[in-house]
């Protein structure tokens, strides 16, 4: 009898081994993401990782992809929540504390994110992405600040964001520290 080959889901095992990568770079750090390490630890040969991914870069930067694409899905959904119409600061407020590592799957994801933005800083190619989206981002804030200079003022929100969020990963700050901070700077934005 002749049965059908099984058809192979190409995203579904690249995410795979992308989410293997991701716990390696949370529980190991990066200096530990090999195609090895990787491979063992997505339950696959090293020659299956290397077929769906040719370098360590291409692993990376899929690996981000699937960390944004996760955190797009919380975002939209925590913004969905707020209704038809939030009020900017609501709006930001929401956006940035669901972006911040408060949680165990969000904590994951920052090490991820936090060790990818490393790995970025040595290579340029790599960067462009990320350079494109905080451009991205910070236009989107920018048009929801009530002041001068607002793409001034949305590279500062971003800034301390990205410096919340370290602090959070590296447990000097407590969740309720972090968003305590992170009102207090949209007070002064906003008035409050």
């Amino acid at each position: 009898m002749y049965s059908m080959p099984k058809k192979v889901d190409r995203l579904e095992r690249r995410t795979r081994i992308a989410d293997a990568l991701m716990r390696v770079a949370a529980e190991q750090g990066l200096e530990a993401v090999s195609l090895r390490h990787v491979a063992a630890e997505a339950g696959v040969s090293a020659g299956m990782v290397q077929h769906y991914f040719r370098t360590k870069d291409e692993m990376m930067t899929f690996a981000m992809e699937v960390v944004r694409e996760r955190n797009q899905v919380r975002v939209t959904e925590a913004v969905a929540a707020l209704g038809d119409t939030p009020a900017p600061r609501e709006l930001l407020r929401t956006i940035i504390t669901t972006l911040l590592p408060l949680d165990d799957e969000s904590r994951a994801d920052g090490r991820v994110a936090l060790a990818f933005l490393a790995y970025t800083a040595v290579r340029p190619t790599a960067s462009a992405v990320l350079r494109e989206e905080t451009a991205q981002m910070a236009g989107f804030i920018g048009s929801l600040l009530p002041v001068r200079h607002e793409e001034i003022a949305a590279r500062g929100l971003l800034a301390q964001m990205e410096g919340l969020g370290v602090y959070l990963l590296g447990g000097q700050y407590t969740p309720d520290e972090a968003r305590a901070a992170l009102d207090a700077q949209l007070d002064l934005i906003f008035g409050g």
